[in-house]
């Protein structure tokens, strides 16, 4: 199955890419892509910044694709419970699951209504860079409950 973790953010921060790199090479079964889009600039409107990510956010999706959208007033899932649900997106005939990770201040609402699942990693607000490592480590644990391994147990 194919999963494309989809950003807003600067990036430059080498030990998050060491780190997801770490992670993103173990996974056999699962193509995870990431795409990294810039923040919009600031002038003075939140609810602006928002919107325009959330609008390239969803022009980043296709036809067939599942989104998670990653938000701290998402639902807290097991790490089993979150293999389930990339398991039935496999089953449904899903192309491909995205993971949006939202810019400094967060996903528009648009993002959140567009997603199968809102999706909170912590009950704590995680920087975006450490969000990622995070969820590229459950992803190859989601894979090792899904196709075998001995890393989830």
């Amino acid at each position: 199955m194919k999963a494309l973790l989809l950003r807003v953010g600067k990036g430059r921060a080498p030990w998050a890419d060491a780190a997801a790199h770490e992670y993103s090479r173990r996974l056999r079964r699962l193509e995870l892509t990431e795409q990294l889009l810039d923040p919009a600039p600031f002038r003075g409107d939140v609810e602006a910044v928002r919107a325009d990510e959330a609008r390239r956010i969803l022009a980043a999706l296709r036809p067939g694709d599942r989104l998670f959208c990653l938000d701290e007033r998402g639902a807290a899932l097991r790490t089993e419970d979150l293999a389930t649900r990339v398991d039935a997106a496999a089953r449904d005939g899903q192309r491909r699951v995205v993971f949006a990770i939202g810019g400094p201040y967060g996903h528009g609402p648009a993002v959140r209504d567009a997603a199968h699942t809102v999706l909170a990693l912590s009950a704590m607000v995680l920087n975006h860079e450490l969000a990622r490592v995070v969820l590229v480590e459950q992803l190859y644990r989601v894979e090792t409950l899904l196709w075998g391994g001995s890393y989830h147990h």
